[in-house]
């Protein structure tokens, strides 16, 4: 339009790089860190330290676009790097702390990460993992041990370890506090790279870019319903989509981060009481540990904790729990690549009235897209329609918008796959209800067809987790020679309790249909990403070890 400039008065690249700076002004003297018993930060401490650790990046050789990677829990020096490393232009790559030395040598390399920082307990891994990389290359990265930070300044001040490695702090005061930040020339630059947990396959990397992550931060902010100066506690993992991007949400409003290197429930409910934690996230299998806690590890909560949860769909029991123990939940769904939540189910106040069991159901839906997200929809992948939105008819969950991934690194093909139509296509399958909502049925991987019939797996287990002595379930599909497959829990009972096969299959005939059943009940331990979600290929495996129910099993259904 005629009269209309683009220049630097009117047009600044997006990037949370600003929120920092903006905090250490406005809230300056506000504690931004707490961890343990000694580390207490102010925003003005985070920025002054961010600023020496990207001016400490460049005398590593690291420039703009490299990858920074990082092996470490939720402590301090890893929120510090979600701002020092972007502020040397450079890309941060968080690693998942349960991968062993091959796949971290194997991201390592796919990464071609200048850097890596590793927290001492997570040392052998990183050690591993290089040498490794060794064998075929000589383009190793620096390792930096990051020290545990939780005592006294003075016991930390070598600037080599006695493991021979330089370490986190001792690369600080090499940096210059009057370091120019590197800023983004595009806002669709890079910021960060996030594998995919890999339940089903190989880790894909994730880019996600300044724009994004400056959006879906806000968005955070606003589907959290974080206020000013909130108190968070870290028991979502920071390397997942960065803390579902609260990393940045958190520094935006000038909260304080609490800081927690192992997530049980009596340290829940403990940092809760010590430092009136206002919010806090969590996925389904964090809300179980806290909604089953003994009450030797329950405090009563000073105020209500808002929780966010997601990553799997919730069972409707949990969030029940939750709420009577004086947690207020909201639901989000999303995936790596729309930088963690996508959706919110947004509460409505006529729900108010509703028994709680029905709110309970209704709040484990994944709703509507957030308003940082474009738009969210329910299609049948061939034919790029919209489902009808009758609760019944089921397609894939597909996404669109400014805070959906930039693509998989160094992988086109699957780039172009994923945005095929142009919408990002999630491979999980739901419905679209009539108020608009959609709730999540399965993954396109996990649906179970039982002659012909197909199993939602996330109904079967929402019915199981209703019994009073099952802390944890899964369903997936065992192979039978008559109906093609039959569906398989694995359960885990709570402490103390007992329950057979038999029991279980009862209960959940007496509550679906009857080939929704399962007819092979398993009792032991599920296993788990370190993000929550269970490793559903491992359980498939179990299951298809077993072979077929003999034919008297699976005659009638």
């Amino acid at each position: 339009m005629e009269g209309t400039i683009q220049c630097s008065a009117n047009y600044v690249p997006l990037s949370p790089i600003s929120f920092l700076e903006r905090s250490a002004i406005v809230y300056r003297d506000r504690l931004s860190i707490v961890y343990g018993n000694h580390v207490k930060y102010t925003w003005r401490d985070t920025l002054h330290r961010c600023i020496k650790l990207a001016s400490a990046l460049t005398h590593l050789a690291v420039s703009s676009g490299d990858v920074v990677a990082v092996l470490a829990p939720n402590i301090p020096a890893m929120y510090e790097l979600h701002f020092g490393v972007p502020m040397a232009g450079a890309v941060l790559c968080t690693l998942n702390i349960r991968h062993d030395s091959a796949m971290v040598s194997v991201l390592l390399k796919h990464s071609e990460a200048k850097v890596l920082f590793v927290d001492y307990q997570l040392l052998n891994i990183a050690r591993g993992a290089i040498e490794i990389i060794s064998k075929t290359s000589t383009k190793l990265p620096h390792l930096v041990l990051i020290l545990e930070s939780d005592k006294p300044s003075t016991s930390s001040s070598n600037v080599v370890s006695t493991s021979g490695n330089l370490d986190y702090e001792s690369l600080l005061a090499t940096g210059k506090p009057d370091f120019e930040i590197k800023r983004p020339n595009d806002e669709w630059d890079p910021i960060s790279l996030n594998y995919t947990s890999g339940t089903t396959s190989s880790p894909k990397g994730v880019i996600y870019s300044h724009r994004g992550a400056y959006l879906n931060s806000l968005a955070a902010i606003l589907l959290n319903d974080i206020a000013t100066m909130p108190v968070y506690l870290w028991t979502v993992p920071m390397f997942h989509c960065n803390g579902w991007c609260l990393t940045w949400a958190v520094a935006a409003q000038g909260g304080t981060n609490v800081c927690l290197r192992n997530v049980s429930a009596k340290g829940v409910f403990d940092s809760i009481a010590r430092y009136q934690v206002t919010n806090m996230g969590g996925a389904p299998t964090v809300l179980n540990m806290i909604a089953n806690a003994p009450a030797s590890d329950r405090n009563p909560l000073p105020r209500k904790v808002a929780v966010m949860t997601g990553g799997a769909p919730p069972p409707s029991q949990i969030l029940f729990r939750m709420e009577e123990l004086g947690f207020g939940v909201t639901h989000s769904y999303g995936l790596t690549e729309t930088y963690g939540p996508g959706t919110v189910c947004t509460w409505k106040p006529e729900w108010n009235t509703l028994p709680p069991q029905t709110q309970a159901k209704i709040k484990s839906r994944q709703g509507l897209h957030h308003l940082g997200m474009e738009d969210v929809d329910i299609k049948d992948p061939v034919t790029m329609k919209s489902v009808p939105p009758d609760a019944k008819t089921m397609g894939e969950v597909m996404f669109r918008g400014n805070t959906v991934m930039n693509g998989y690194l160094k992988n086109d093909k699957a780039t172009q796959d994923a945005f095929k139509g142009g919408w990002f296509r999630s491979g999980d399958l739901g419905v679209r209800h009539p108020d608009g909502y959609i709730e999540l049925k399965d993954r396109s991987k996990d649906l179970i067809i039982s002659g012909g019939e197909n199993i939602s797996t996330i109904e079967v287990e929402s019915v199981l987790f209703t019994h009073p002595v099952v802390l944890d379930a899964a369903i997936v599909g065992r192979p039978d020679d008559h109906w093609g497959e039959t569906p398989c829990a694995f359960v885990k009972l709570k402490d103390g309790c007992n329950a057979s096969a038999d029991e279980i299959i009862k209960y959940c005939r007496d509550r679906l249909p009857h080939y929704m059943a399962p007819r092979t009940v398993v009792f032991e331990d599920l296993p788990k990403t370190s993000t929550g979600k269970t490793q559903k290929f491992i359980l498939k495996e179990k299951a298809k070890a077993m072979g077929s129910l003999p034919k008297s099993r699976t005659s009638k259904l």
